[in-house]
């Protein structure tokens, strides 16, 4: 099992829709994720608007991806890099801390990840 954040089991993200690189619920990374889709976010609309404006549309359903494209309020894994960008422009959205893979931390700092955290409070 891989490592959350706050180092321990990497959680849940959503199976509701099946999220994460895998579509297994988690934000679980391997060789043939070059997106690393490693950040448990809980998107909001504006998020939605800053990716789309960036070229990725993310609301738009593409069911031979197994995507059923995304709603203010779903929780998905996103790249970390677009969470990264998103949050250099203020649109980063909430996070959910126990279910955002470890090696997030190679990209944005803990510090960050909590102040944008929907679960801060949990595991400290």
């Amino acid at each position: 099992m891989a490592n959350n954040v706050l180092g321990t089991d990497l959680q849940c993200c959503c199976a509701a829709p099946a999220t994460g690189f895998y579509r297994d619920g988690y934000c679980h990374t391997g060789p043939g994720d070059r997106g690393l889709h490693t950040v448990c976010a809980q998107v909001t609309e504006e998020f939605l608007r800053f990716s789309y404006e960036r070229g990725n549309d993310l609301v738009t359903p593409h069911p031979e991806f197994e995507f059923p494209g995304l709603q203010p309020g779903d929780r998905w894994c996103l790249c970390v890099e677009r969470w990264s960008e998103a949050l250099e422009a203020g649109a980063a959205p909430p996070v959910l801390l126990h279910a955002t893979h470890a090696s997030v931390l190679e990209f944005v700092t803990l510090e960050d990840l909590r102040a944008h955290a929907v679960d801060a409070s949990l595991g400290d």
